[in-house]
Formats: structure tokens, sequence, C-alpha cells
């Protein structure tokens, strides 16, 4: 049944950081709330990363007029601003909203994994219901993360949104890159519907792993389904309940209405294939990308303090070995001379490139995604921070 109730938008208080200082989370919900399926869409966790704010204003604009249309089926939320903490931290002139200033470090990293607490809580009380088991569990993950205590905000902030999000067939995390093609991360399990995503979206990578550390948002949101069916394997069904995606939108300066108002198209499109919302998406676009391996991500490091000079540009397809960039020292010796050449252990697409051109040591600078897993890359240390 298709639902004709008014969009309701409201106000999150954060706790106050000090005095005089508040900060809020706006969500709005359409829909009838607890229908299904339901989907979730927040943008700029990293508050750096721009163009989600941007899509989720057209993501809005779609729904309103879904909305006005009676074409909401399920139950929507977005939170088109999800991290007011890190949009509020400028130096020099710049904004810098990947990491939390108070020391608790990367906003997208660190949100609670409640899969032991759950576990403990539904052991033998599985039934050969499947839906049934969802349901059990959906209510037990509420339970344990309300009785997580967040009182700084950056926790509480975290907690906050897992809550809104804990419950939801889809789970969309809107982020970018620094220079990037659109792509995308998934489970392993649901391959099918991260392809069908990547499909709609028109993703040049679709990269899948398991375990890539960090307890990212995306992660302990699908994760726990994951674990449990796992670990209760013997007892009654799991289903694999929540799809959860990062979407990489492209690089920090891809900012403008022509690709958000695409990106936006293909999330409702999306919505409607999976019964969130009422209409014709028409037939799915064919898929520019087969899926591969988070594990098969060449990511490049520089060797010492330079001036970067890339050799290959965005999409490039570079073999095993190839010169990606060289690292020159501008205080090298002969003048003009001292260069080193950065090679790509895989054959693959290049996917991300730093947008600063001047390296430290260490300092990881680019990605090719290649089809086989890298004996360097270690599960549970996927993710860069």
């Amino acid at each position: 049944m298709v639902s004709a109730m008014p969009a309701c938008t409201t106000r999150i208080d954060l706790p106050t950081p000090a005095p005089g200082t508040q900060r809020t989370l706006t969500v709005h919900r359409y829909g009838q709330p607890g229908t299904r399926p339901k989907a979730y869409v927040q943008a700029a966790l990293h508050a750096d990363e721009i163009p989600g704010l941007l899509v989720a204003q057209h993501l809005l604009l779609g729904l309103e007029q879904a909305q006005r249309e009676g074409r909401i089926i399920g139950e929507i939320v977005v939170v088109p601003v999800a991290n007011p903490i890190g949009l509020s931290q400028h130096l020099n002139g710049r904004l810098l909203g990947r990491f939390d200033w108070e020391s608790t470090g990367n906003f997208n990293r660190g949100f609670p994994d409640l899969t032991a607490f759950v576990l403990d809580r539904v052991r033998g009380r599985l039934s050969a219901d499947p839906a049934a088991n969802v349901a059990l569990i959906r209510a037990t993950l509420k339970t344990a993360l309300a009785e997580q205590n967040a009182v700084r905000e950056t926790p509480a902030l975290k907690q906050i949104l897992l809550g809104l999000a804990l419950d939801a067939d889809f789970v969309f995390d809107l982020h970018c890159d620094s220079e990037a093609l659109l792509h995308l991360y998934a489970g392993q399990g649901q391959r099918d519907v991260a392809v069908a995503l990547g499909a709609e979206l028109g993703a040049a990578a679709i990269l899948l792993e398991d375990a890539p550390g960090g307890s990212p948002f995306d992660q302990a949101c699908a994760g726990p389904w994951r674990r449990l069916r796992e670990a209760l394997a013997g007892e009654g069904p799991v289903p694999l309940a929540c799809f959860a995606t990062t979407v990489e939108l492209r690089g920090q300066a891809d900012v403008n209405d022509d690709y958000a108002a695409a990106d936006a198209a293909a999330l409702l499109r999306f919505l409607q294939r999976r019964g969130v919302l009422a209409g014709d998406p028409g037939p799915l676009p064919v898929p520019g990308c087969e899926p591969t391996p988070l594990d098969g991500v060449d990511v490049l490091t520089a060797p010492a303090a330079g001036v970067l000079v890339y050799r290959k540009g965005l999409g490039a397809w570079v073999m095993a070995g190839e010169v990606v960039a060289e690292l020159v020292d501008p205080l090298g010796e002969s003048p003009g001379a001292a260069r080193i050449s950065i090679r790509t252990a895989t054959e693959g697409l290049l996917l991300t490139r730093m947008i600063e051109r001047l390296a430290r040591p260490g300092q990881k600078f680019c990605k090719i995604a290649g089809r086989e897993p890298l004996s360097y890359r270690q599960a549970g240390q996927l993710l860069e921070d």
C-alpha cells in the first residue's frame, strides 16, 4: 500500500561540547514508520566530502515529489548532513572534516559492533521462520545500541546515526574520494545487490569485502548479520537483512547539479526496483564493471617526500609493473633529474588519486583496483585512514 503521509522532519540535539554551543542533526522521514522495506541515506559523514550534500538535496526533491504522488511504499530516512561537528572544523580557511579534532579519530571508524551482545541475547531463541528471526535480531540490535552510554559529542553522533539506520533494509552512506571515479563498497555476500546498484549509478568499480577492519558505518549496519548467520548456522535461518554500502561520489571537486541530479535519480530508481517506492524505473542499465575484491586494491605509497607527477590518469587500465607516478625531489642532485618511479603491483583500473601533489614519506596517494587479492593486503586492515 502506497503512503500519502506528509513527510516528517525532526532535529536531534547532540550533547553540548561547551557552554553556548549546540549542534543538531536534521532528519527527514518519508512513509509510514515501521513499514517495509526501509531505506536510510546519509551524506558527508566525512564532512569535507561535499558531493553527497548536493546529491541529498536532489534526492529530497525526488522524495517530495514521490510523497505528493503517493508513491512511498516503505519507509525512507534521509540525514542530509550527517556530521555537523566536522563541518565546523575550519583551519586557515580550509574545511578539515575527516578526523575529529577532539582526538576520537576518523569520523567513519569505531562505530559500535553489537554482534557479541546480540549473540548472547538471541542464542537458543531462533525459529525456522526467517522473518521472525529478523524481527528478533533487529529488536535486539536496537536494545543493544540503546544500552550504549555515549556522553561526548562525537560518540553520541555515531550512536544516533547508527540508531537511525540499524533496522534498515538498505543503507547508503554517501562519501567521495580525493580525485576518483564513482565506485562503491559492499559485502561479499550481497554481490548481486551491489551489482544492481553499481549498474544504476554507472559505477566504475565495485569493491567487495567482509572484514575491512576499523568498524566503519556500513559494517556496523550490515556486519552483524553476516557474523550472526555464521555463529547461529545450526539454530535457524538468519538472512542478510541489511544491505549497507559506502558510495564514493567521485572526487571532492566533483560538485555540480548534473552529477548530483543523475546520482539522486539512480538511487530513486534503485529504491523503485527494491519496492521502497512505486513507479517504473525502466530497464536496468548494463553494469559498467565486474566486482573486484577490496584486498585486490593496490594502494601506492610515497617512499620519500617530493612532488608527485602522475604518468597515468583516472580511468587508465594499467599493467603490473607499469609506472603510475614519479616522485621528484626538488632539492635533489643533479637538479631536475632526481626522480623515483613508482610502479603498481597489479593489473587494474586507476580508481583514485590524491589531489595534493606534494607527498610525505609513507603517504598513500593512489589506488589501483585489481582482480586478484594481493599478498600484502590483510583482512581487517583494508581501509586507509
